[in-house]
C-alpha cells in the first residue's frame, strides 16, 4: 500500500504547472490558450510542444480550440451550480492540494541536496557511469565480394585514402550512410553486428580493412577514424543526473515515512 502511495505521489508531482503559462497560442471567444492548457492534453510531453513541427502544433492547438468551445458551452448549461459538479470540484480541490503540497516538499528536498552529497554518490557508484570503448568509423557497403575487392584496390592506390574513401562511399555504397561518405560516428562495439565490430576493432587509426567484411547486410570495407578506450563519465557530465536520482529517492523515502507516521496516528476502520 505504501508503494502504491509513493507511485501516486510521484505521478502527481510530475504533473506540475508549466512555466510561462501566460503565453498565448490562440484565443477562443477572447479566452487564451496557454501552456497550462497544452499540459492538459499533452501531459508529461507538454514541455516538448515547442519542438514539434508545424503540423503537429496545429493539431494540438486545434484540439484545444475544440476543448475550449466545449467548456464554454458547458458553462452556459449552468451545471457548475449543480450538486454533482460541486461534489466533483471538492474532490479535485483535495487532489490539487495534495499535488501542491508535494511540489513544495520536493522543492525543500531538492534544496537540501549538497554538492558533497552528489560527489559521494558519484564516488560510491562509479560503476554505473562507465563508458565502453568506442570506435569512430566509416564504411562502404556493397552486395558482392568482387565489388568490395575492387574498391579495396582503388583505396590501396589512392594518395589521399580518407578523401577517396568518402568519394567511393558516396558513389558506390548501398548503405544509408552513403550520402555522408559512409560516416558512422562514434559507436560502442556491441552496437554493430559481431563480424563488423571484430574487424573494426583490429584496425589502427587511419587503417581500412584489406579484405571484405561479410555480414548479413553484404560486404563492408571499414575505415577506422579514431578510437576511445573504455572509461567513465566525469562528475560534471552526470551531476544533474545524480541530483535527479537523489531527489527522487529522498522524495520517495519522505513519502514512505510520512505515510507510516500518519497511519500510526490515524484511526482507520476497514469495512
Amino acid at each position: 500500500m505504501i508503494r502504491k502511495t509513493i507511485k501516486l505521489a510521484v505521478t502527481s508531482l510530475l504533473f506540475v504547472t508549466l512555466a510561462n503559462a501566460s503565453e498565448s497560442y490562440a484565443t477562443v471567444n477572447g479566452e487564451p490558450i496557454t501552456k497550462d492548457d497544452i499540459a492538459q492534453v499533452m501531459g508529461l510531453q507538454a514541455n516538448q510542444f515547442d519542438t514539434l513541427d508545424k503540423n503537429m502544433k496545429k493539431r494540438v492547438i486545434d484540439t484545444l480550440i475544440e476543448r475550449k468551445l466545449l467548456i464554454q458551452n458547458a458553462l452556459k448549461s449552468g451545471l457548475d451550480k449543480s450538486d454533482v459538479y460541486k461534489k466533483k470540484l471538492e474532490t479535485l480541490k483535495k487532489e490539487l492540494l495534495l499535488t501542491t503540497w508535494m511540489e513544495e516538499e520536493a522543492k525543500k528536498i531538492e534544496a537540501s541536496i549538497k554538492d558533497s552529497d552528489l560527489k559521494e554518490f558519484y564516488k560510491n557508484n562509479k560503476k554505473n557511469f562507465k563508458v565502453p570503448a568506442q570506435l569512430k568509423a566509416r564504411h562502404i557497403l556493397v552486395k558482392s565480394e568482387d565489388e568490395a575487392k575492387a574498391i579495396i584496390k582503388e583505396l590501396e592506390s589512392a594518395k589521399d585514402v580518407n578523401a577517396k574513401f568518402v568519394e567511393l562511399a558516396k558513389s558506390k555504397s548501398t548503405g544509408p550512410s552513403a550520402q555522408n561518405g559512409g560516416e558512422l560516428g562514434w559507436f560502442p562495439l556491441d552496437r554493430m553486428v559481431p563480424e563488423f565490430s571484430s574487424a573494426a576493432d583490429k584496425l589502427k587509426k587511419g587503417e581500412f580493412t584489406k579484405t571484405p567484411v561479410k555480414t548479413q547486410f553484404g560486404y563492408h570495407i571499414i575505415l577506422l577514424e579514431d578510437r576511445k578506450p573504455a572509461g567513465e563519465k566525469s562528475f560534471d557530465e552526470v551531476k544533474s543526473q545524480i541530483k535527479a536520482i537523489l531527489n527522487r529517492k529522498r522524495f520517495n523515502d519522505f513519502i514512505e515515512n510520512k505515510v507510516k507516521t500518519l497511519k500510526q496516528n490515524a484511526k482507520i476502520e476497514m469495512k
